[in-house]
């Protein structure tokens, strides 16, 4: 059983920006795909960026293209979300997750964690 671990959420103006952590608690990321995914109140788990943890592959939603950007340091073993120009549209509790296989269908990645608060005021 994979634990993920975010951090970074908090609260920020509109156009401010913050950056996401997620690490594997207790050994290295053994899932081929790590992602983001975000879920504001009332509305359903939404793919926000993935990236190939083996590989350079990247993935991003065309709604935050060109604002945030996913990236990983195999060496501190983390995927982190950059996110530059938030807007309140961006306020939602963002989750990392892991996966055996890249989909934008939150209900086929493996692993989740607790889920980090992303607060953008306007």
């Amino acid at each position: 059983q994979v634990q993920l671990v975010e951090s970074g959420g908090g609260l920020v103006q509109a156009g401010g920006s913050l950056r996401l952590s997620c690490a594997p608690s207790g050994r290295s990321f053994s899932s081929p795909v790590v992602g983001w995914f975000r879920q504001a109140p009332g509305k359903d788990r939404e793919f926000v960026a993935a990236i190939n943890w083996s590989g350079s592959g990247t993935s991003t939603a065309d709604f935050v293209k060109g604002r945030f950007t996913i990236s990983k340091d195999g060496a501190k073993d983390t995927v982190f979300l950059q996110m530059n120009s938030l807007k309140p549209e961006d306020t939602a509790v963002y989750y990392c997750a892991a996966g055996s296989v890249f989909t934008k269908d939150n209900r086929r990645w493996d692993y989740w964690g607790q889920g980090t608060q992303v607060t953008v005021s306007s």
